[in-house]
């Protein structure tokens, strides 16, 4: 297959461009970044420079590869993951806008298939608490509902894969996460009740391989672990895991007077299940718990 992957140099793209690869793909990553362009390159891809809020020369850069697949992983998330809601205006920006464009690329282009990645907890079934988080929600909405028009239309098949929250030693936010643990920076509310849809980055890039193919065309797949967590069940394996001190306990009020957006995310009571996922698709987590791919994850970093 001829894959497109646009986010190529963010937090899923590089390690699922790298997996396209091995799986025998021809493979063109998009950035908006000389600099990691470069980085790309070096990886044996090609890259294409575009900003994908620019229609026009993101449906020129699109159409030179001409691909048979396109994947959505656009996004413009801060680095060690968003801290408040305004940081996830960009993004939003992304997932209308530059869905919008992204799309009528790839039909231009003649593509046959476009795969998003979405965002479990913003999906229509996660939580929205401020006018800010609505917009995010809305922005997921609009994502989602663009493609699955399409595909109604019968001009391109659209796949949403829902992903839970990404973790693992190629994922910022699990490295900036683990030395807050390590300093004792991170403290966790009693009486945690959330329940956390998560995923491995490796098991995320694995589902997106096989949407390629396997997957029905118009389908939303929920790409989770087998079990939601608590983000105090986070902090305490992590915390266990790395030899750190346990971490402070705070009562509930306190975390939701001086982090009300963290507070609001982490306290999301959203189990979903990837039993759709494993039936159509033939997928399976190689890590199944977080506390599974924590595990794998030290060991491999010991």
């Amino acid at each position: 297959m001829n894959v497109f992957v646009a986010g190529g140099s963010g937090t899923i793209g590089v390690p699922l461009v790298r997996a396209l690869r091995a799986a025998g793909h021809q493979v063109t990553a998009l950035t908006r970044s000389a600099q990691k362009k470069t980085e790309l390159s070096a990886s044996g891809v090609s890259v294409a420079v575009a900003d994908a809020l620019d229609r026009d020369a993101l449906i020129a850069a699109v159409r030179e590869t001409r691909p048979t697949h396109v994947i959505h992983q656009l996004t413009a998330l801060p680095k060690d993951a968003p801290r408040r809601a305004s940081d996830l205006v960009a993004t939003n920006r992304l997932r209308v806008d530059g869905t919008r464009n992204l799309l009528d690329a790839a039909i231009a282009a003649g593509a046959a298939r476009f795969i998003v990645g979405s965002f479990a907890p913003f999906s229509p079934r996660g939580p929205a608490n401020t006018e800010t988080e609505d917009e995010a929600a809305a922005a997921v909405r609009s994502m989602e509902t663009q493609v699955l028009d399409a595909t109604r239309r019968g001009v391109i098949e659209g796949v949403i894969l829902r992903y839970g929250l990404f973790y693992g030693l190629e994922t910022p936010s699990t490295l900036a996460m683990i030395e807050m643990i390590r300093k004792r920076r991170l403290p966790v509310v009693r009486g945690d009740t959330g329940q956390l849809p998560v995923i491995h980055i490796e098991d995320a890039v694995s589902a997106t391989v096989r949407a390629l193919d396997q997957a029905r065309a118009g389908a939303l797949y929920d790409i989770v672990d087998d079990r939601a967590v608590s983000m105090t069940e986070i902090v305490e394996a992590i915390a266990e895991f790395t030899g750190s001190a346990p971490p402070l306990k705070v009562p509930a009020w306190l975390p939701r007077l001086v982090a009300p957006y963290m507070s609001r995310v982490t306290s999301i009571r959203l189990p979903l299940s990837n039993q759709v996922a494993k039936a159509e698709l033939g997928w399976r987590p190689k890590y199944p718990t977080m506390r599974d791919g924590l595990a794998e994850m030290f060991q491999h970093a010991a």
